[in-house]
């Protein structure tokens, strides 16, 4: 019996992102704009199938080659002749579409394998059975003899993403372990390189260690990147440098167009392309490819403007020494979007980018709320709703979505666009007076800072991402306490303090959810956000004085359950003091690049065990006996038809999801597919 874990269920949310509404409002420029963006994020996005898995291209294709013969509705009749249930077609459905929303079979939120839930050889039946076999036998079959072990394994390896004995990782070759990363990382640094679009692969040289950094590069002309419909001048330049970095493996010139987008201030039509997020890469220095192409929503936008206007006035309440915070606060562009492509491994609610620290500190970023993900993403049925009194059910469901777009936009602007990095640079000058700032953990003058070419993420390495969400997180819930805030989205009197009180609360019980993201036997959590969430509730836990309960109860089946309470009366006092202090020393950590406090710091409170005053490896057995699986998404494509650009629209199903992307790339399909396999093929020996 297969743990549940690692199959996505028939029943999973399946949910269309609407942006009919957005796309019809743009002009005809901004449509074939939107368009020429979203194709080369989605050409791009196929990257991700190369660094998740070694298997996960070849996959991908076996599925395209089924589904562009056969759409899944004329595919059940071959199921059914070829002797699957309704239920094993249903989950070979669930899991095509897992695959594709995913961009390979390892959940992007939470790095753990899935595995199709229906017997191989039902599904191996299937694809015999299929008119793409039919038709090619021979490839075919090649394809399955290449993916369709690993594709069912579960190996303790294989059953999540992490780095040598820890598990599988495409960032690296298989021979790697941490000790070649943290070498390769003080080679790069050394020679000014980021490694943000690398891989590590370490070959052998006569008996001596060998190692290939390889630039994510193509040195070739490359596609109608849209220029022709770029609304101005900086958006031109935008997309140059992307194409030359791009084509030359070049991070500096991605940080130029970088530098032009930051620029591009309230455009219609917003977008952002490259290595980007580093949550998967078990190293935390190696960006993943996404793209994304999205329309403004100006009702939303226009509550987040009014939010970067208080952000001089909001910033010096947070909990640090003034000389702790950015010289001068730089104004963010701040939009509500809704989503019309989002390439890569998942769709997240808000970004804030870009991720270079030396532009966010001196020139600027931009803040992203998706609306149409947050109208969606989170809405849940009172009876899926665990771990909550019943008495606080209702009240979680009307204000989860209020209460998460004021979090967003506070973790967004106020979290991770708020404090400041001591450096010295390779000149010797310091950007703050070593002579006289004070550390105030210590009371005495700051001795550390980063030096030369050394960055957040090369320094922090592995604790880097989760340490930061956790960091923006807190920033989230101290400042949602402040009446003017919640004044800006609209909440007042009593609405407002339930929307405090539902922030709150959610934040606890993520921090219990997020249990489902830790593994016992490599003692690592796999997702970066909810290892953030189950540090606060452990800093809320250990404020004691009755602001949060956690007890391990019987359910009403019978089978253990947990209650999670939260005293509403003392989170302006016991709350926001416990978060005042931790969220000090998250910063100062930060700020003077002292990763030894900061690690032992947050490991501390990221240990999950079975002593002390709760039993958290029991409770993690609970959240996943009661886990609800995370929704997929299905989007739209554009075609151009003529002068115009047609919207081209799918229903929320696993079927839908899938043809969206059989159509994604009908028109040069079997190039896609054959340049995914030799890319795949190449480094087949590099992995064992």
């Amino acid at each position: 019996m297969v743990d549940s874990q690692y199959y996505l269920p028939n029943d999973i949310g399946v949910s269309a992102l609407d942006c009919g509404e957005a796309f019809r409002l743009l002009s005809p420029q901004e449509k074939m704009y939107a368009h020429y963006l979203s194709r080369a994020a989605w050409y791009g996005g196929l990257a991700v199938l190369l660094q998740t898995s070694p298997e996960s291209a070849d996959i991908f294709v076996l599925l395209q080659r089924i589904f562009r013969k056969q759409t899944p509705s004329q595919l059940a009749q071959v199921a059914t002749a070829a002797g699957l249930s309704s239920e094993e077609y249903q989950a070979f459905l669930v899991y095509a579409a897992g695959l594709y929303a995913n961009m390979g079979n390892y959940k992007s939120f939470g790095d753990t394998k899935f595995i199709p839930n229906l017997p191989k050889d039902k599904l191996k039946a299937l694809v015999w059975a299929s008119q793409a076999f039919q038709e090619q036998s021979a490839e075919m079959e090649a394809l399955w003899d290449s993916c369709s072990c690993l594709l069912y394994s579960l190996e303790d390896r294989q059953k999540q993403l992490g780095l040598g004995d820890k598990g599988i990782t495409t960032y690296f070759s298989g021979n790697c372990c941490l000790e070649d990363a943290e070498l390769a990382q003080k080679f790069l640094d050394s020679k000014k390189l980021s490694a943000y679009n690398t891989r590590l692969f370490k070959k052998d040289n006569g008996g001596k260690a060998c190692y290939e950094v390889r630039l994510a590069s193509a040195v070739q002309k490359g596609q109608n990147c849209s220029e022709a419909y770029a609304a101005n001048e900086n958006q031109r330049k935008m997309i140059e440098e992307y194409r030359r970095s791009f084509n030359l493996g070049s991070v500096e010139a991605h940080k130029e167009g970088s530098r032009y987008w930051i620029k591009d201030k309230g455009p219609i039509v917003e977008s952002y392309i490259g290595f980007i997020e580093s949550y998967r890469d078990p190293f935390g220095s190696r960006g993943e490819f996404e793209g994304f192409v999205a329309v403004v929503n100006k009702a939303m936008s226009e509550r987040f403007a009014k939010l970067v206007s208080s952000a001089e006035v909001l910033l010096p309440q947070l909990p640090w020494p003034r000389e702790f915070e950015k010289d001068t606060f730089l104004k963010p562009d701040f939009t509500s979007l809704d989503v019309l492509t989002f390439a890569g491994s998942g769709i997240p609610a808000g970004i804030n980018i870009p991720n270079y620290d030396d532009i966010r500190q001196s020139e600027g970023f931009k803040n992203v709320s998706l609306g149409n993900v947050l109208a969606v993403a989170y809405a849940t049925q009172k009876e899926k709703l665990t771990f909550l009194e019943e008495g606080d059910k209702d009240l979680f469901i009307k204000w989860k979505g209020p209460s998460f777009e004021v979090q967003v936009g506070l973790h967004e602007l106020l979290g991770h666009g708020s404090g400041k990095l001591f450096v010295q640079d390779d000149k010797g000058k310091f950007n703050f007076d070593q002579s006289k700032v004070i550390n105030p953990e210590t009371g005495e003058k700051v001795s550390s800072w980063y030096r030369g070419s050394e960055t957040w993420d090369s320094k922090f390495s592995t604790i880097a991402s989760s340490y930061e969400e956790c960091r923006a997180e807190c920033v989230g819930l101290y400042l949602c306490l402040n009446k003017p805030v919640l004044s800006i989205f609209g909440h007042e009197d009593q609405d407002a303090e339930d929307v405090v009180y539902i922030n709150w609360l959610s934040m606890v019980r993520a921090g219990l959810l997020g249990l489902e993201f830790y593994t016992p036997e490599s003692k690592s959590w796999r997702q970066a956000h909810m290892q953030a969430r189950f540090v606060i509730l452990r800093v809320l836990l250990e404020a004691g004085e009755g602001l949060v309960g956690l007890e391990e109860v019987t359910g009403q089946d019978g089978k253990p359950d947990a209650r999670i309470t939260l005293d509403r009366s003392k989170i302006h006092t016991v709350g926001k003091n416990a978060i005042h202090r931790f969220l000090c020393k998250l910063q100062v950590f930060k700020s003077t690049a002292d990763v030894e406090g900061g690690r032992a710091l947050y490991d501390g409170y990221s240990t999950v065990s079975d002593s002390g005053a709760h039993n958290f490896l029991r409770l993690r057995e609970t959240v996943l006996l009661r886990k609800e699986a995370r929704k997929m998404f299905v989007q739209a494509n554009t075609r151009v038809s003529g002068d115009s650009v047609e919207l081209v629209e799918y229903e929320g199903s696993a079927a839908g999801l899938i043809c969206s992307f059989t159509e994604r790339f009908q028109d040069d399909a079997e190039k896609v597919e054959a340049n995914l396999l030799e890319l795949s093929k190449r480094d087949t020996q590099c992995w064992c």
